[in-house]
């Protein structure tokens, strides 16, 4: 007899997966760039692309840090692929299910979950095209054919004094943008305060300004001090003021300050998202969909935070989270990247995002909207797909 899965895969045999391959992609940075806690060289990231039977083919891709896409993909290779082979890709959520569940001794966060969530955003990429739908209205759109972003940057380099670094913030302005993203937590108070308040004069007291610390602090009473200073420039939020774990002391920051907290963007899963809104230890969920379990898990995610009136701004990758920002109600902001300096996966993808009047214009063509390029991938691939 066969099983459900079996007759499930013989009604649509078109959808059943015959390949999933990944590629760990290695480019460096034309210049070192540094956070609170720490500089950047070269950026890994790790693609996926899922074939079935009728030719439609889906792509995901996540970062996976400085030197650890390989682990990512071998997680793709050696613990994912063999499941997926001869699955129904039209199945997410028992797809999702089964990868969870056989890969329970090695993820539930970390590489693994990574590779999970890179699988998933693949099988969501290929089920819209072959639906003809872009990902967003695949989802269930909210009508918006754009939505509101924020430009991200900010970051420490050589030489950059704050006056330097509020001429970059007034360019994002420049372009439209009406909230922007500058990084806190590496220099000293003085310092900190003196970019901080450049930048404001600089925009003026309309935009909204956030402040990214990047874990810099391992205590409420040093966040407190820097935050003193931040607070007469009145930032938006304050994002990962402490390390992921650090739940409790996230709540008791958002507590004593005025300047709400945001974080999630390496968090994991619907459970932890879940502790960080029942402890009020964030007012804004920073959940990136190829970090936390995929497309799939995001929208639970969402819809937890939904109905506790948190707000989801997701982090990084705006090529995907343009799609999830135009289907969840309770989304507010994407992060862009103007150029390709940091994010420069920006160099892999054909079609680039259009900005009109500050916000990201949500793409049309079925699927995520763009595809990988090959010749990109073969220049900086450490090896071929496999």
């Amino acid at each position: 007899m066969a099983t459900s899965e079996n007759s499930s895969n013989a009604s649509h045999p078109a959808s059943r997966i015959v390949s999933v391959e990944a590629r760990t992609v290695t480019i460096p940075l034309d210049t070192p760039t540094s956070f609170s806690t720490r500089q950047v060289f070269a950026r890994d990231y790790v693609v996926v692309r899922i074939r079935t039977e009728d030719g439609h083919e889906g792509q995901g891709f996540c970062y996976g840090g400085s030197r650890g896409g390989s682990l990512v993909a071998s997680a793709v290779q050696i613990l994912l692929a063999p499941l997926l082979v001869g699955k129904n890709a039209l199945n997410v959520e028992g797809l999702w299910a089964e990868m969870y569940k056989d890969t329970l001794l090695h993820g539930r966060a970390g590489s693994v979950m990574r590779a999970l969530s890179i699988v998933d955003i693949a099988l969501w990429d290929r089920n819209a095209r072959a639906a003809g739908l872009p990902l967003s209205q695949y989802l269930g759109g909210t009508g918006q054919t754009s939505v509101p972003a924020y430009a991200s940057g900010g970051y420490y380099l050589e030489g950059k004094t704050p006056d330097k670094l509020a001429q970059e913030m007034v360019s994002y302005v420049k372009m439209g943008f009406k909230a922007v993203k500058m990084k806190v937590g590496r220099g000293d108070l003085k310092s900190e305060e003196a970019r901080i308040r450049a930048v404001r004069e600089a925009i003026g007291d309309d935009i909204v300004l956030t402040l990214d610390a990047n874990n810099a602090w391992q205590d409420v009473s040093t966040a407190m001090e820097y935050m003193k200073r931040y607070e007469p420039s009145n930032p938006y939020w304050i994002e990962e003021p402490f390390g992921p774990d650090d739940i409790e002391n996230h709540a008791e920051l958002a507590k004593r300050t005025r300047v709400m907290v945001a974080t999630g963007e390496i968090e994991a899963g619907r459970w932890r998202h879940k502790e960080l809104i029942e402890k009020r230890a964030a007012a804004i969920l920073q959940t990136d969909a190829a970090v936390c379990g995929g497309i799939t898990e995001f929208r639970k995610i969402a819809a937890t935070a939904a109905s506790f009136g948190v707000a989801m701004c997701p982090h990084w990758f705006h090529d995907l989270h343009v799609h999830l920002v135009a289907s969840t109600p309770n989304a507010q902001y994407a992060e862009f990247f103007a150029d390709d300096q940091v994010l420069n996966f920006r160099r892999l993808v054909d079609t680039q995002l259009e900005v009109r009047d500050g916000e990201l214009v949500v793409p049309t063509t079925p699927g995520l909207g763009f595809r990988l390029r090959e010749d990109m991938l073969n220049q900086y691939a450490s090896g071929p797909w496999a």
